[in-house]
């Protein structure tokens, strides 16, 4: 741009009250990427099932309802089925509710599903072998010290024992981490053998599963595995859905609260206030500098040439603090993503993300810069030089 530099002289010509504009676009737009990632991720999670090699076959009514064991072998024949394993949530507690972890009941083949998570195999038949015993992830044992041989205490807050107790002691026998480093958030859970879950609860057992974890032969098959799987049990009490692990934590997290809802209220707060506050700010510096625009006129500029320049400080300042807001955004994501794995949906902030960025801080630019530079625009440079 040829007047670049009259621009950018322009909009830091108060520089500290640029830069607390500055930081309020940034902290919108870094609020703004977060919250559209989870968005992208929900909008995202329903589709095609083609390309992944895991399933999670769950009730198609909720996910607080259970399916029946007897499906197991009925999957396990389904053609494109490599191997089947099922696990229950939990819900336990370890000394204090902030103290919360995902705690799951499973199979003894359910980690033989995940070979990202490495565990060493005497750990893994030790595991099979007790039926108290528990499998943690590496960075949990950290958190809480855990070494194997230690018994982990949990409060049921769902399922209690038969014999009227609360409390679920487990056996540490193995701990497993991540293959990839920066998937160590998959290593905050706590595993524990299901038919031990199924004989001591005293509600919830019943030879039922929360859900069926399905390891795919062929990931082409994928859209095919998943309807014949549903097929076992229409039309029944119990009729299932199946979808990928993504597809199935947000369908999880969508029981309790309309994502998309609650995205779009907080954000639609955020820009409004954002308006105004650079609004504020654009009028403000347009009325100190009405003589330094009549000198422009003066010297040959056009009222276009006015209007394109105080509009062309208003998008600037929206673009540059925006942009660095979507930077860091874009890093809190990648190192969520790393920490919690799926616990939490996150997309990372692609192409079309920074577009819709990109086009909401260009359009909030011109709304904010609108009305001072038509007021620049306007201007009679003699009422302007005598101050009126």
């Amino acid at each position: 741009m040829k007047y670049f530099h009259l621009v950018w002289a322009a909009l830091f010509r108060r520089k500290t009250r640029t830069l607390f504009t500055l930081l309020s676009v940034l902290a919108a737009f870094l609020l703004f990427g977060l919250l559209d990632s989870v968005r992208t991720a929900f909008a995202n999670a329903g589709g095609s099932v083609a390309g992944v090699d895991r399933l999670v076959t769950f009730s198609k009514v909720s996910f607080t309802m259970a399916l029946p064991k007897s499906l197991l072998p009925r999957i396990q024949a389904v053609p494109g089925v490599a191997e089947v394993a099922y696990a229950n949530w939990f819900g336990g507690i370890y000394q204090d509710p902030k103290n919360f972890f995902p705690n799951e009941a499973v199979s003894e083949n359910f980690l033989d599903l995940y070979p990202e998570w490495v565990l060493p195999a005497e750990q893994r038949e030790a595991f099979r072998h007790t039926r108290s015993g528990a499998v943690i992830g590496a960075s949990l044992a950290k958190r809480f010290n855990w070494k194997i041989g230690d018994k982990i205490p949990l409060q049921a807050t769902i399922f209690p024992q038969k014999n009227g107790s609360n409390t679920w002691t487990f056996d540490l026998v193995g701990i497993f981490h991540a293959r990839d480093p920066k998937l160590e958030g998959q290593e905050n859970v706590l595993f524990f053998n299901w038919d031990h879950f199924n004989e001591a609860t005293q509600f919830g057992g019943g030879n039922t599963v929360g859900w069926y974890a399905i390891k795919l032969a062929d990931v082409k098959r994928g859209d095919q595995v998943a309807q014949a799987i549903d097929a076992l049990s229409a039309d029944s009490d119990h009729e299932s859905k199946t979808q990928t692990e993504q597809s199935f934590t947000t369908a999880l997290i969508s029981q309790f609260a309309d994502i998309g809802l609650i995205v779009g209220a907080i954000m639609g707060a955020v820009f409004f206030t954002l308006v105004l506050l650079t609004g504020n700010t654009m009028a403000q510096a347009v009325r100190e500098r009405i003589p330094e625009l009549a000198v422009l006129k003066t010297i040959g500029f056009s009222s276009q040439s006015v209007l394109t320049l105080v509009l062309a400080e208003a998008v600037l300042l929206l673009v540059l603090g925006g942009a660095i807001g979507m930077a860091l955004a874009g890093v809190v994501v990648d190192i969520v993503r790393a920490r919690i794995g799926n616990t939490v949906p996150l997309a990372p902030l692609d192409v079309s993300i920074w577009l819709l960025g990109l086009a909401l801080m260009v359009a909030i630019g011109l709304v904010v810069g609108v009305l001072p530079a038509v007021r620049g625009m306007r201007l009679r440079i003699v009422d302007a030089l005598s101050g009126r």
